[in-house]
């Protein structure tokens, strides 16, 4: 039998007898571990289930989070484990390799846990552009989000790689963060529209194709074209293409919007049957702040299904003794 964490006062609640949890949550970031942490008051069994790979590993600082702004999203999430841990959630470092309606939660090369309901809190993963010092830069001087990153490059020649129809809105955007912003159309077709604004608001356009990004001393120090310019930047943005990691949502059927996103309700509920999803495997633009809310809406949302389900048992245990005492 699988069963969950002791707490320091011997207080924690234990999975079922069956090994079943309560809640299964699959996923440790900022959404999956608000969820644990308000189910795990709750009084509920969870467990919670990572492969240590979160999206904003890149990064030195978490910003935009009331109380925790600038603070490393390493600790973010060493602080978040240690107090879901308090209320009595396993945290299971491990992937799950599928969930099977029932719900059979299925870890690669290890157990298979049973689960009530299940939270998926994946994320996503950010596809780069092939430019040679993407890679090396990204989450340092190459950024993404301007509200996260751009107060720390305020004032100083930026760069706006067009690789992604979002860059237009990316520079668009960072220009009241500095007054030398330059956009490498590179190798995105910009409309007439988008010149216009972008001119409109300040913004000088350079065409031609990104060679590499000059690297001197581990640092960004400019933008080499193809035709040989080298254009001297402090730092760039980029607009990734975001794959949601929705395959165990994909796995179980869960319905899809035309982009290609699972769709929930308010609550993250999704269109299979005790399955919840939240944060960026079904938000792009979510932040860690906000994926933390949609992981706090979920779990009560779960508490309450699951309390709908208790009552209702409690109710059939009660009439069929009802009924036996009336033989």
């Amino acid at each position: 039998m699988i069963k969950a964490t002791n707490d320091p006062n011997g207080s924690a609640p234990r999975a079922a007898g069956d090994g079943t949890y309560d809640v299964v949550v699959v996923g440790a970031g900022a959404a999956g571990l608000n969820a644990a942490l308000l189910l795990g008051r709750a009084r509920r069994t969870v467990a919670v289930i990572d492969a240590g790979e979160p999206r904003n590993a890149p990064a030195a600082h978490v910003h935009g989070f009331l109380s925790r702004d600038g603070l490393s999203p390493a600790t973010l999430l060493e602080l978040g484990r240690a107090e879901i841990a308090r209320y009595g959630v396993r945290l299971i470092q491990g992937r799950v390799e599928q969930i099977d309606h029932g719900y059979d939660v299925r870890l690669v090369g290890g157990p298979v846990l049973k689960a009530r309901r299940v939270l998926v809190a994946t994320g996503l993963r950010d596809e780069l552009p092939d430019i040679p010092g993407v890679r090396e830069r990204w989450g340092k001087d190459l950024l993404h989000c301007p509200y996260c990153h751009a107060h720390e490059v305020r004032d100083r020649p930026l760069a706006v790689l067009g690789t992604h129809p979002g860059a237009v809105h990316q520079a668009l955007l960072l220009r009241d963060w500095s007054d030398d912003v330059i956009f490498f159309a590179h190798t995105l077709e910009l409309t007439a529209q988008d010149r216009e604004r972008l001119e409109a608001r300040g913004l000088r356009i350079v065409e031609g194709e990104i060679e590499h990004l000059a690297i001197v001393g581990g640092r960004l120090r400019g933008v080499e074209l193809t035709d040989g310019r080298a254009i001297p930047r402090a730092a760039a943005f980029l607009f990734p293409r975001m794959v949601p990691r929705d395959e165990l949502l994909t796995h179980l059927g869960c319905a899809k919007d035309d982009n290609g996103w699972v769709t929930t309700d308010r609550t993250g509920r999704t269109s299979v049957a005790s399955v919840w999803a939240a944060g960026n495997v079904i938000d792009p633009r979510a932040q860690v702040i906000t994926a933390a809310g949609m992981g706090s809406t979920a779990a009560f949302a779960i508490n309450t299904d699951l309390l709908e389900e208790d009552v209702d048992h409690a109710v059939e245990r009660r009439r069929a003794a009802a009924r036996g005492r009336d033989r």
